[in-house]
Parts: structure tokens; C-alpha cells; sequence
């Protein structure tokens, strides 16, 4: 549950942090958010300076920032300056989310006769798991031991296998999710502050486009900050893990055993062979075509094929390996 709203000056001295801060220190902050997400009365960070042009279009209240940027920042926005903007921010977060790590069971679950009654036209087996906030649409079929917890929307026509686990997620119209996945729960999120790890909370949703598929025992993290979304008619193999904040684009086929690491962007018609690996913070073009087992470290611009380890083009892979 999110905190109430403070002045700035409030707010970082509930952080216990050692500020520079501008004379309009007085800004109210009602929540956090990235920066293309954030609107008016926010605080939000800046510490990387592949994001310039979200940060000149940001609605943000107040930055978290480095010196070294300060003259970037749009001249509305208010600057705390600090030596690591990012832990800084997750300290906010912490702040105004102090319960957002880790879901627990809710005692506002329905009952069987109240899930007959709500939902006429869903078909479930044994063990099913309702929140009361749920929305599911007409023509659901669920399978066994199925848990759809907080903040959840299932579409039309969704057929979920058995010991699934859906929690902070939409899932649109004619999505097919295999026995054994789970989606929605926390991400890998941490940072390391005097060689202690800081938990980095979760806020986001999972957002699943029509007419996907997703295999068995997959797993797809809630954003951090923003969401992880799975556009439209995407499909994923079984063993699959997509990270936080990761946007995977429109008519994908992702292999086995592939992972993506967090905030990494997917563009449409992308093709993925099995066990790739994909780092985190990289920007994936259209019709890229990634070749099993390669290791992608940098981005990839539109139409191109790589493959191996650090990925390639094809023909360098190729000739490197004849």
C-alpha cells in the first residue's frame, strides 16, 4: 500500500539522504515512476545517458541525478543531486511502497458458490484459487491447482493449464498459458549499497496482447517501475523466462530455454532460437532472426541474423567457424 503524499524536504529526510537539492525543495511527491510513465508530483532518476530523450520528454516533478547531467534536465523539473541516483530512487520506493516485495495470500478469496455465481460461462477443476478483485471475461477454461491472485484480468476465450500462478497481469483475448507457469510475481531486482543488497520493489504489471501463447513452466516478471508486456500474437516455447520491465513485440517466436534479462526491448517478427541468452538494457530491432545458444550484448538493428557468442552476423559466425 502506497504512503500518503510529502513535500520533497520530506521525503528525502524519511530517506535519510545527504542532498543537494534547488530552492523548489517544497514540491509535493505523491509517487515514483520511470520516466516515461511519471506524470506531475512525481520523482523519478536519470544515470544513464541512453535515456536522454525520455528524460527531455518526462513529466516528472523532481530527479534523482548525478552532478555531471545536471545540465540536462529540463529547467521545470526539480534536481536532487546525489552520487547514486538509482539506489536513491529505490529507497523512495521502498518509502512509499513498503509492502510491495513479495505477494501473500489474501483472506478476500471467493468461494466456490460465489465463483458460479460471478462467473457463469468459466470451466475450472480442482484446487482453483479466486481473488475477489478479478475480472475474468466469458469462455475461460482453467485446469487444476490454478491461482489467479491480485490484480488480474483474463479475457476472453483464455485457456490456462494446470498449476498456474497469475498475480498483477492482464491477459488478453484468446491467450493460451501451459501447465506450470507463473506470471506476474516479483523480478531479479536488487542493488548493492556497502556490499549489502538493497531489494528493489515491484510496481509493474504483466500485460499479455491477444492471441499469444505461452508454454509450460514459463515465467514472465512484473515490472519494476513500468511494465512487462507480451504483445500480440506472440508465442514462447516451454522453459522461457522474460525479466522485469521487458516489451517483447508483435508476432514473435521465442524458443526453449531462452532467457531475457530486464528492461530489454523486442522488436515485431523476431525470431529466437533456443537457450539464447539476451542482457539487459538492449533494444532488439524487427525481423531480427537470433541463432540458438548465442549470447546477444549489444543491440541489434532491424532485419539482421545473428548467432555465437559474443552474437554476430551470420556471416561473420560463419567464417569464423568454418
Amino acid at each position: 500500500m502506497k504512503k500518503k503524499i510529502f513535500s520533497l524536504n520530506q521525503l528525502l529526510k524519511a530517506i535519510d539522504l545527504d542532498f543537494s537539492v534547488d530552492k523548489k525543495a517544497n514540491v509535493i511527491i505523491s509517487d515514483i515512476g520511470d520516466l516515461v510513465l511519471a506524470k506531475k508530483n512525481t520523482i523519478s532518476f536519470f544515470s544513464n545517458i541512453r535515456y536522454q530523450d525520455q528524460l527531455k520528454k518526462t513529466e516528472a516533478s523532481a530527479i534523482f541525478t548525478k552532478e555531471k547531467y545536471l545540465k540536462l534536465v529540463p529547467k521545470n523539473i526539480t534536481t536532487v543531486i546525489c552520487k547514486n541516483p538509482e539506489i536513491n530512487f529505490i529507497k523512495a520506493a521502498n518509502f512509499f511502497y513498503p509492502d510491495s516485495y513479495f505477494s501473500t495470500v489474501s483472506n478476500k478469496k471467493l468461494n466456490l458458490k460465489e465463483i458460479n455465481k460471478k462467473f457463469k460461462t468459466l470451466k475450472y477443476g480442482i484446487n482453483l484459487y479466486l481473488e475477489k478483485d478479478v475480472k475474468i471475461e466469458k469462455n475461460v477454461s482453467f485446469g487444476n491447482n490454478v491461482s489467479i491472485k491480485k490484480n488480474c484480468i483474463i479475457g476472453n476465450n483464455v485457456i490456462i493449464g494446470s498449476n498456474v500462478v497469475i498475480e498483477n497481469s492482464k491477459i488478453s483475448d484468446n491467450v493460451h498459458i501451459g501447465d506450470g507457469s507463473i506470471i506476474g510475481k516479483k523480478g531479479f531486482g536488487f542493488k548493492f549499497i556497502n556490499k549489502k543488497c538493497l531489494r528493489i520493489p515491484h510496481l509493474g504489471n504483466v500485460i499479455i496482447g491477444k492471441d499469444c501463447e505461452i508454454g509450460a513452466n514459463c515465467v514472465i516478471d512484473r515490472g519494476s517501475i513500468k511494465n512487462t508486456i507480451i504483445d500480440d500474437r506472440t508465442f514462447l516455447d516451454n522453459l522461457v523466462h522474460i525479466a522485469h520491465n521487458v516489451s517483447v513485440g508483435k508476432d514473435c517466436i521465442i524458443a526453449g530455454q531462452v532467457g531475457i534479462a530486464g528492461s530489454t526491448t523486442i522488436g515485431n517478427n523476431v525470431v529466437i532460437g533456443g537457450q539464447a541468452g539476451i542482457s539487459g538494457h538492449l533494444k532488439i530491432g524487427n525481423n531480427v532472426n537470433i541463432g540458438g545458444k548465442s549470447g546477444v550484448v549489444k543491440d541489434i538493428e532491424d532485419n539482421q541474423t545473428v548467432m555465437g557468442y559474443p552474437a554476430t552476423s551470420l556471416k561473420n559466425f560463419l567464417k569464423k567457424n568454418k
